[in-house]
């Protein structure tokens, strides 16, 4: 994502572009293809996923128009829309209404689709739209949680709004499907990462969860992957450190980063469909956070500033310090006054 572009289709120029780039790696990379349309901002407008397709074709995220699509040569072959399921705002380009971050490949025609904002997983089906739902809505109780920040709403007032259970997943990231009745998961603002399995009743449940590693609880981990070898690769973004663990939660490997990491994959193998699965009910610390979201999306944004603030500075640290702050402030005031 670029600004100052004059090709810029319905917005203004200059403006801003997202798309996707394929990059030789080594030491003078070069750009071999790319694809990319304007966005109205530059901030959560944003491809945020794309995977290369069998066929030629690459799979995108667009968090603009809140849809998946493919394209080949630069044409799109197929899309997906979100409004054909989801209540959709009258444009959907001018809220960071669903933030759609991932798609993976199931198989042929079959994609799982991370909803971030609706706490849910779709399957999506090429010529059929949603074929399931991991962490479907079950009671209007859980709308109040989608709700917050201005994010889905009833849009067409029938009382209704898609918003899975928070204490199943929370505003995930990354999910890995590791097999028919079974996906792996960042489950971020819960601050740990589950392991789902499709139950008889065909709703879905943890089997497996981990809220931390190596003593230390994980904070916003965006990204999990089951490895070949029975391990899980986990990037825990606000800790901003990459740990591999084993299925009793024993630390194999770790490593700190300079800034907070989004995403890690383990060379060659990448992000692999039916990759191992945990055994049911060996869950390791599995409450959810009860975070205060507001404080946490402050300290995503201190960390994206001071990549140096320490792993155990975390909400509570947060606002005691913003407290403090603010009494310096009153009595500055006060001070000023007599």
């Amino acid at each position: 994502m670029d600004s100052g572009y004059t090709s810029c289709g319905p917005y203004e120029s200059p403006c801003t572009r997202t798309g996707f780039r394929v990059i030789s790696p080594g030491p003078d990379p070069q750009v071999f293809s790319e694809y990319s349309f304007p966005v109205r901002t530059n901030k959560n407008s944003e491809v945020h996923d794309v995977e290369r397709l069998q066929s030629g074709e690459y799979l995108l995220t667009d968090m603009e128009y809140e849809r998946i699509f493919t394209v080949k040569n630069g044409e799109i072959t197929w899309q997906w829309n979100a409004s054909s399921f989801y209540d959709a705002p009258p444009n959907p380009t001018k809220t960071d209404w669903l933030h759609i971050n991932d798609v993976d490949v199931i198989d042929e025609g079959r994609y799982l689709v991370s909803v971030r904002n609706a706490n849910q997983l779709l399957i999506v089906e090429r010529g059929e739209g949603v074929i399931d739902v991991i962490n479907e809505d079950t009671t209007d109780s859980n709308d109040g949680n989608c709700r917050q920040s201005g994010q889905l709403t009833d849009y067409d007032d029938d009382g209704e709004v898609r918003c899975g259970d928070p204490t199943v997943l929370n505003h995930q990231h990354n999910p890995q499907w590791l097999g028919d009745g079974a996906v792996l998961v960042a489950d971020s603002e819960n601050d740990r990462v589950v392991e789902l399995h499709r139950t008889d009743n065909s709703s879905w449940k943890p089997a497996w969860a981990l809220d931390g590693a190596g003593g230390i609880a994980f904070n916003w981990p965006r990204d999990a992957d089951r490895l070949s070898n029975g391990n899980t690769l986990i990037t825990d973004t606000l800790n901003r450190r990459i740990v591999e663990v084993n299925e009793s939660g024993a630390v194999v490997w770790s490593v700190q980063t300079e800034r907070i990491p989004y995403e890690a994959d383990r060379l060659p193998e990448g992000e692999s469909v039916d990759a191992p699965r945990y055994a049911v009910n060996s869950s390791i610390g599995n409450s959810p956070s009860n975070d205060v979201s507001i404080l946490s999306l402050m300290l995503v944004g201190l960390r994206a500033v001071v990549p140096s603030t320490p792993f155990w500075f975390r909400e509570p640290q947060l606002a005691v310090t913003l407290v403090s702050m603010l009494l310096i402030l009153a009595g500055g005031v006060v001070r000023l006054q007599d």
